[in-house]
């Protein structure tokens, strides 16, 4: 195994992937879940780094890298689907669809709740160990994991379902005040005629 984490291929918070602009939120929207993956896949190598190499500057990289992607760009990211994505849906009458938000609803405030946890452990992790490096304790583990496994089901769903039947329910006009909303809340001008 390397002795670096390699970071390369990481969209950090602010920085779009490459043909992913607002102007198409939902392009947007999955090129916010390439980035979780992203992030998910680092949490991982992260782990692999301190098993086989221990702590060092690759593992405060790393931690914080992920750190600053779920404390800035996820919450924009949930918040993007309760304004834009979800309420046309719960509104549609399909009882299947209704479930499935409801749970991704639930989904984010347990994401919250798990990455808080989570953040914490990667906290301990950007400073230097006062007696050295050992290991992750069990508890530490299941944080990182159990966060990670929060997502699994959440972005096929979102994927495979939510997404498409929001798009197939939205108007034109809609995505454009969808994608107007996005930018401004993340201090981007709209284009002239966005909603």
């Amino acid at each position: 195994m390397a002795s670096s984490i390699p970071l390369t291929q990481i969209t950090l918070p602010g920085h779009r992937a490459p043909g992913a602009g607002f102007e198409a939120p939902f392009e947007m929207l999955d090129a916010c879940h390439e980035r979780v993956e992203r992030m998910l896949r680092l949490l991982v190598r992260l782990q692999q780094h301190l098993v086989h190499t221990g702590w060092d500057g690759d593992v405060v990289k790393a931690a914080t890298d992920v750190m600053r992607y779920f404390d800035q760009a996820a919450p924009l990211h949930h918040e993007d689907e309760e304004r834009h994505v979800f309420p046309p849906l719960l509104a549609s009458g399909d009882p299947v669809l209704r479930e499935i938000v409801l749970r991704l609803q639930q989904d984010h405030v347990d994401m919250a709740q798990g990455w808080a946890r989570a953040r914490g452990v990667l906290a301990t992790l950007t400073q230097a160990p006062a007696a050295g490096w050992s290991r992750l304790t069990p508890d530490q583990t299941a944080a990182l994991n159990g966060f990670a496994a929060l997502y699994q089901q959440h972005l096929k769903d979102e994927d495979g379902v939510v997404y498409p039947a929001a798009q197939r329910q939205l108007s034109d006009e809609a995505l454009r005040a969808m994608s107007a909303d996005m930018m401004r809340r993340r201090g981007l001008e709209p284009p002239a005629g966005g909603a």
